[in-house]
């Protein structure tokens, strides 16, 4: 497949595929007869697998390291699991301060009148003094 439909396929702009390539956060995509990227499955997988680190959250220096442990091999398994437990860690801690932020967004939502009216009656009795 060529770059325009991987990266209709995926969802990501024609720079970020090049920008993954060029770091080796993909592997070395094959060229067709023209000089065109021909992107394998092979390759694709690595595009969902380097896609679905960064909506994690993985910043481009740690799937670096990543992906050069993985090209290092079975022996470099530990350290690579380490990395991705270390990112689940900060998803987990995300997830619980936009829960803590909902629920004060449910609680002004759910007192939203009591809230305004308090406010309102505050600004005319303000007003009203000057």
């Amino acid at each position: 497949m060529n770059i325009n439909g991987v990266s209709k396929k995926f969802d990501l702009t024609k720079d970020t595929l090049r920008y993954w390539e060029r770091l080796g956060l993909l592997p070395e995509i094959k060229r067709n007869d023209s000089g065109y990227r021909d992107y394998s499955e092979h390759d694709m997988n690595w595009v969902f697998y380097i896609k679905a680190l960064r909506k994690a959250g993985m910043s481009i220096e740690a799937l670096i390291e990543f992906v050069k442990l993985y090209r290092e091999g079975k022996q470099t398994a530990n350290s690579r699991k380490s990395l991705l437990i270390d990112q689940r860690q900060d998803l987990d801690e995300q997830r619980q301060e936009i829960e803590k932020t909902i629920k004060y967004l449910d609680f002004k939502i759910d007192h939203f009148e009591d809230h305004t009216l308090n406010y309102e009656n505050e600004k005319l009795a303000y007003e009203a003094k000057n």
